[in-house]
């Protein structure tokens, strides 16, 4: 993968990823030279550090679990304070094949868009799509986000993104905080940017589980809905 002379860093949330992280940080690297990986341990209660450092990634210990929003927030904040060109989200479960982080970084290179989303439904090439219930959550935040938006993304809920320095600076200020990838079209929208997808495939998690499960997935919809609802209206008031 040749990043030319941009600096990339990849931010790796993970909370309890001991067994997923260190591969994932030895893929990302084996993927090309010139990215930066930081991973934000979420207040892990395993040995989710030790094991990133091992693998040869950076790692930023958050003091306790103060969820997804605020580790990716972090890697935003880390992005901005050390003058990045691209920051890349990819999940610390091995669910997202670091063989794309060409592809997802590749829009940002060539000024062609601000975030990238890497999509699991954008073309039929198989791979792992998740449960029958997240697949309805996912469908329905599709048509919610744009109805509300005039934006259709695919796979709002996918992790697996890229984002240039107006980004990075915007999400540095502002990222939601809990389910936070569909609020963050949402608010990247909102800011004008130019929102691309990319197909690629993702994989099934081979430790752990999920956050997301069961009944939660309601849960998830509604307070994610509220959420992208509260952030509207709150913005249209700023604009007034």
């Amino acid at each position: 993968m040749n990043t030319s002379s941009k600096k990339i860093l990849v931010i790796v949330p993970a909370f309890n990823e001991c067994g997923n992280i260190g591969r994932t940080v030895k893929e990302i690297r084996s993927a090309g030279t010139g990215v930066d990986i930081l991973v934000i341990d979420d207040g892990s209660l395993d040995e989710t550090s030790q094991e990133a450092r091992d693998a040869g990634g950076m790692v930023v210990s958050l003091p306790f679990n103060l969820g997804i929003g605020a580790a990716v927030q972090t890697g935003f904040q880390y992005a901005r304070r050390y003058d990045y060109d691209v920051a890349v989200q990819i999940d610390g479960d091995g669910q997202h094949d670091s063989g794309y982080l060409g592809k997802i970084i590749a829009p940002i290179l060539h000024d062609e868009a601000d975030m990238v989303v890497g999509s699991r439904f954008l073309e039929n090439i198989g791979g792992f799509r998740s449960s029958f219930s997240r697949r309805i959550g996912i469908n329905f935040f599709v048509h919610l986000i744009n109805m509300l938006t005039g934006v259709k993304v695919n796979d709002p809920t996918s992790g697996f993104r890229a984002y240039n320095k107006r980004m990075i600076a915007l999400f540095s200020d502002y990222y939601p905080h809990d389910f936070p990838e569909p609020e963050a079209v949402v608010v990247a929208q909102q800011a004008r940017a130019r929102i691309t997808e990319i197909a690629v495939v993702m994989r099934a998690r081979s430790a752990g589980s999920s956050s997301i499960r069961y009944f939660k997935t309601l849960y998830y919809m509604a307070k994610v809905t509220l959420a992208i609802l509260l952030h509207m209206i709150r913005q249209k008031g700023r604009d007034r």
